[in-house]
């Protein structure tokens, strides 16, 4: 098999570069973790962002008078986190309707086994009265949340 000569082979190099140049931040293609963190997410009409990063076997949701089971990670926009029943190792179980309105919207969408990432913006989450000092006040959560179980 015969090799590219080198000055082609340059030219191809230099015109990729160049085309890339030409991108702006915003149009560059993104890959890696980068391209998978700036996946398109489905927005709900309440403003709830989703992800569906895993589909379980399941095919029932929970409503929001039942008690759900899950393993979560949450994390304030820059990635800070702020809860993680995945690093204490132990799911929670809760009733739906006792948690912020932007998990019972979000957690009615899974079925048992899913696992979804949520941005929950403010007005779904704690707004201006945040329950810990590692949440301030009005801020955007993103969660991981994995459906365990409807008890």
């Amino acid at each position: 098999m015969k090799l590219m000569n080198q000055p082609l082979l340059m030219l191809i190099a230099l015109a990729a570069v160049l085309a890339l140049a030409g991108c702006s931040p915003a149009t560059r293609p993104l890959s890696g973790p980068a391209a998978a963190a700036n996946a398109a997410m489905t927005t709900t009409a309440s403003g709830l962002k989703y992800l569906v990063l895993k589909h379980g076997a399941g095919t029932v949701s929970p409503k929001a008078t039942d008690t759900v089971k899950v393993h979560y990670h949450g994390t304030l926009l820059d990635g800070t986190v702020f809860d993680s029943s995945v690093e204490r190792g132990e799911p929670i179980s809760f009733p739906l309707n006792q948690v912020i309105p932007g998990w019972t919207e979000g957690l009615q969408l899974m079925k048992v086994g899913d696992k979804f990432k949520f941005q929950i913006p403010s007005g779904l989450a704690y707004g201006p009265a945040s329950p810990s000092p590692k949440i301030p006040a009005n801020s955007t959560l993103v969660f991981e949340v994995e459906l365990l179980g409807i008890e």
